[in-house]
């Protein structure tokens, strides 16, 4: 079995966790103006809009919550796989890191377009 030295892997667990904590801030933010609009307009189209917004809301914070468990998951096997083989871990191991950086970006990313949607919406509508 191929070990890679855990100097290797990315120490990129926390700064993705507390990211995501601001994430899940920022959308508790966020729906707290779409509360605003919605109390302040009622037609269609703006209900057309706060409904997309407030499942993209849901969506995106089940997504965060999905990622966090999938980090804290490897920080756990990480830790048992560093114990176990002398601060080496399962080449496997910084594969499923690689793959969680990619969740992470393509999160970050979608957020990032969520806040711009929802900014021109805030601009539409207050």
């Amino acid at each position: 079995m191929v070990y890679t030295p855990i100097s290797s892997l990315n120490h990129l667990q926390s700064e993705m966790l507390k990211s995501l904590s601001f994430y899940k801030d920022d959308l508790h933010i966020m729906e707290t103006r779409l509360q605003e609009v919605a109390w302040k307009n009622t037609s269609f189209e703006a209900r057309q809009d706060i409904e997309h917004f407030e499942n993209q809301f849901i969506l995106q914070r089940n997504n965060i919550g999905r990622l966090r468990h999938h980090i804290n998951e490897f920080v756990q096997e990480a830790a048992g796989g560093i114990k176990a083989h002398d601060n080496h871990v399962k080449d496997a191991l910084a594969e499923k890191q690689n793959k969680l950086e990619e969740d992470y970006k393509t999160l970050e990313r979608v957020i990032g377009e969520l806040l711009r949607d929802f900014n021109r919406f805030l601009t539409k509508w207050m």
